[in-house]
């Protein structure tokens, strides 16, 4: 039997052995260690073996073999202390290893690369033995160094050297160090961000700039607001690394400020080429930027198509220096600009334009707690034009233009084009009495005269506030929207299917009979459709000289509008440049944007007026004269009825000759020959059918019987001065051109930075493809960009007062008006039975996926069950069907075997 002791003994030999050997395998280690400043290379397995043997034989071995020898537990307990502290070494350099290594970066040691992209794979191409590597990138091949540690660091690289920062380099302020920092990361491929800073009597001392991806983010799950209840979390992303590069300011005296430290290394790999209008840095919108998305904002171009718009203009997305993140956010400043501020804003740009133009008129109202609920405006031209066109006005309502659901009120006329044009506006927060009346006194106000007539839809706020603010004016209302409720009111069998309408529409629209001839008519009809216990007809009836024709014959230019179209086509004008989201600001550029274009076009039409005539085609002497009395389209009207003189009239009679002045009967026969009597003279004509008094244009029956008295001048009064060319020139009581040298010095540099813009493109046109001439173009520009230096800095704020105005520096005593709630907005707007039908006709009705009905769907349908079982049926026959073909299929496969 072996004794225990002995084999203890051997055990504990052996052991002491193999200990004593890692024992001394440790102490190269540990000096290597020392000296390299590095764990690189090394591997702790054997060290963790020596100490866990020096724990077994310490506590287990040595007191069981050699209890007396202290001496050797001793040796085995200083051997267990030098393991502690080799492995607190090697953890100590193993985390302070990145660090270490761009200690020595920033002592410029190592490799440069000679470009700093981004690396897409690696390529070992260390042959030497260096300790470099060779990287494949989008652009080049390029060396990225590795420290001593194993660490991979990129040293950027700047091709001016006048752009890289250096010890003790001197800068004349804080602001110009930052700024010459930044710009040497724009231009290497990195963005860089303003860190921790030191101060002493509010003078800063230390300033730290960083890059931008230093320190690490801590773990932050975002929840925002409108994922709160859901408990949804944004993802987010982060891209700190710990990046230790940097620069640290030091104050040294006049607000100078020197580089003490600059760390240039970097432990992530920097933005290539391709990729760097991609930066923070890069992205940064220009002053041009901001205005071409601020005047494409005036006319109604969103950020993202202001976007694409600008990458065309300059030829590619890396040349517009900003993202179309950045428009937006743009687009957004503008709105966050405003604010709250939006009425005071908007009535301090009327007080200016009231400054800088006497004829400039506007009014506002508030409510008890100042918010803002009514606005009127109207400039010198639209109160111009009224004095011109005034005598009949169309006036409506339209929605969604901004943002509080204000209802926007255009007063719209005709023009000498026969054009709408706009006399006043008006924001009204409700459609009731109050504000349509304040809307209307205002309007006077500014006008200084009541319209002959106003034309509206069947509004009764407006019916009854229109007699209040204008009792001089006649009310007509429009024949559009009383047609349009026949067939709901009557039903659409016996207004499409009879000839009701038929009928009905030639009393109604006929300007050419008397009144009593409309009411008999209206009244046979009536009873012929076995329709006179209609009770919304006999409403209309009672209202007839509202809105028939036959009763506004003796009223003067009563016949331009019969129908609010000419409000409802500029209310689709303006909704062309306006948004439901606008501000009233923004409102208000994009108003002026669309009168521009209005006027714009007014002023075409009168140089095209004024460099051509039209060509005549009857050889009448005064058809040649019109031509050059009237406009175009007046014109043409002019011409319709002289052609239609000659054609479709019959003298009937003529009268003797008093006082200059022949009666003539004439049966025109385009009217079923009915007959007009038209008096005429030299310089007179009056005809019964009242068109030149409804309409002031001259009717075919004057035309016939001018003709037959041999006139051959047209009469100076029977032209219209509104119809002529030269409307214009008739006398006027505003001051049109009043405008402060204030209003000039503003919008100058708007206009000088039009002009040269106008001119360059001019430049490049002479140039067109020739290379030379555009080599020396832009050799040109290249030299005229040296000469004006850096690009003059403007801030957002700065920039965003220029373009929308300064903020009003007091305290805000008008408040943006309040969301309002009108009958013709939102959701829960009356909607007729008509338009009802209209919007279910649109929609796809549902079917039953059984048997295609619209009544119910497959879950209710009565013949479920039966359409079920069918469907078994026809599985397993199909099923059966598939059976045999295979059984068919294998006999066919085993015959061909067999053979």
């Amino acid at each position: 039997m072996v004794d225990t002791e002995i084999i203890r003994t051997i055990v504990g030999i052996i052991g002491n052995v193999i200990s004593f050997g890692l024992f001394v395998l440790a102490v190269p280690s540990l000096y290597r260690i020392l000296k390299s400043k590095s764990v690189k290379g090394v591997r702790p397995d054997y060290h963790l073996a020596m100490m866990m043997s020096c724990v077994f034989w310490v506590f287990y071995g040595m007191p069981s073999i050699h209890p007396r020898h202290i001496l050797v537990l001793t040796a085995y307990g200083i051997g267990l202390a030098r393991e502690l502290a080799y492995l607190i070494i090697i953890l100590l350099y193993a985390n302070d290893n990145k660090q270490r290594d761009l200690f020595k970066i920033s002592c410029n040691q190592g490799v440069t690369s000679d470009d700093s992209s981004c690396v897409s794979r690696f390529i070992n191409d260390d042959t030497s033995g260096n300790g470099s590597t060779s990287l494949e990138t989008d652009d080049a091949i390029s060396n990225y160094t590795f420290s001593p540690g194993g660490s991979r660091y990129c040293l950027p690289v700047c091709d001016d050297a006048n752009c890289k920062p250096s010890i003790n380099q001197l800068f004349d302020s804080l602001e110009a160090g930052i700024k010459f920092y930044s710009e040497y990361g724009r231009l290497c491929g990195f963005t860089t961000r303003r860190s921790a800073e030191k101060t002493r009597d509010d003078t800063i001392v230390s300033k730290y700039v960083v890059c931008s991806r230093a320190g690490f983010n801590e773990k932050n799950e975002l929840i925002s607001d409108r994922n709160r209840k859901k408990g949804v979390r944004r993802r987010t992303v982060s891209g700190r690394c710990g990046c230790n590069a940097k620069i640290i300011l030091k104050f040294v005296s006049n607000e100078s400020y020197r580089v003490s430290v600059f760390v240039e290394g970097h432990n992530h790999n920097l933005v290539s080429k391709a990729g760097r209008h991609f930066l923070r840095a890069n992205r940064e919108m220009s002053y041009t930027s901001r205005n071409f998305m601020f005047d494409s904002m005036k006319v109604n171009i969103g950020a993202s198509q202001s976007f694409s718009f600008m990458k065309e203009l300059v030829g590619g997305f890396a040349n517009v220096g900003s993202t179309v993140r950045d428009f937006r956010n743009f687009s957004r400043d503008l709105k966050q600009y405003v604010g709250e501020r939006d009425a005071q804003m908007i009535i301090e740009k009327f007080k200016v334009k009231k400054e800088s133009c006497e004829s400039f008129y506007y009014a506002y109202d508030l409510d008890t707690e100042g918010h803002l609920t009514k606005l009127f405006w109207a400039d010198s031209i639209a109160r111009r034009n009224y004095e011109l066109y005034g005598d009949a006005v169309s006036f409506d309502a339209t929605f969604d233009t901004n943002k509080y659901n204000m209802v926007f009120c255009p007063f719209t006329g005709v023009d000498k084009h026969d054009r709408c044009v706009t006399f006043g506006f008006a924001l009204l927060s409700k459609e009731d009495i109050p504000h349509f009346k304040w809307a209307f006194d205002h309007f006077l106000l500014a006008m200084g005269r009541n319209p002959v007539c106003i034309v509206t839809d069947q509004c009764p706020a407006m019916k009854q506030a229109i007699p209040m603010s204008f009792p001089a004016t006649k009310h007509r209302l429009c024949m559009w929207h009383i047609m349009e409720k026949f067939p709901a009111k009557l039903g659409n069998f016996i207004c499409k299917e009879t000839a009701l309408m038929e009928n009905m529409k030639k009393y109604i629209w006929s300007s050419t009979i008397e009144p009593f001839e409309f009411e008999r008519g209206w009244k046979a009809v009536l009873k012929e459709f076995k329709l006179e216990g209609n009770r919304w007809l006999w409403e209309m009836y009672a209202i007839r000289t509202s809105w028939i024709p036959a009763f506004f014959r003796d009223k003067p230019m009563f016949g331009l509008m019969r129908t609010t179209s000419r409000s409802e086509s500029e209310n689709n004008f303006f909704s062309q440049f306006h948004r439901q989201s606008d501000t009233l600001c923004e409102f208000y550029l994009r108003f002026e944007s669309a009168m521009d274009k209005q006027r714009n076009e007014t002023a075409r039409l009168n140089e095209e007026g004024s460099s051509a005539l039209p060509a005549t085609v009857t050889g009448m002497f005064i058809e040649a004269e019109a031509a050059e009395l009237y406009t175009r389209p007046i014109f043409y009207k002019v011409q319709k009825e002289m052609v239609a003189s000659g054609y479709n009239m019959r003298i009937q009679s003529i009268g003797p000759l008093v006082d200059g002045i022949k009666c003539y009967q004439m049966k025109d026969v385009m009217l079923k020959d009915q007959v007009f009597e038209v008096k005429v003279g030299t310089n007179y004509a009056e005809c019964s059918c009242k068109k030149f008094v409804m309409c002031g244009i001259l009717c075919r029956h004057a035309f016939c019987a001018l003709n037959h008295f041999e006139v051959v001048k047209l009469p100076r009064n029977l032209v219209l001065n509104r119809w002529s060319k030269n409307a214009e020139n008739a006398p006027s009581i505003l001051k049109l051109f009043g405008v402060s040298e204030d209003l000039t010095k503003m919008e100058n540099v708007s206009l000088k930075q039009t002009n040269i813009w106008f001119n360059f493109q001019k430049s490049m046109n002479k140039a067109g493809v020739n290379i030379d001439k555009l080599n020396y173009v832009d050799k040109t520009v290249k030299q005229l960009s040296s000469d004006l230096g850096d690009d003059s800095y403007i801030t957002k704020k700065a920039h965003l007062e220029m373009l929308m105005g300064p903020q009003p520096s007091e305290e805000i005593t008008i408040h943006a008006p309040k969301a309002c709630k009108n009958k013709g907005s939102g959701l829960k707007r009356f909607v007729s039975a008509r338009e009802k039908a209209i919007n279910k006709g649109n929609k796809r009705p549902r079917q039953c996926k059984l048997c295609l009905s619209t009544v119910h769907d497959a879950r209710t349908c009565p013949g479920k069950n039966k359409a079920c079982a069918e469907k078994d049926v026809e599985k397993a026959c199909a099923e059966q069907d598939m059976e045999k073909a295979r059984a068919e299929q294998d006999v066919e496969i085993e015959e061909t075997d067999a053979d």
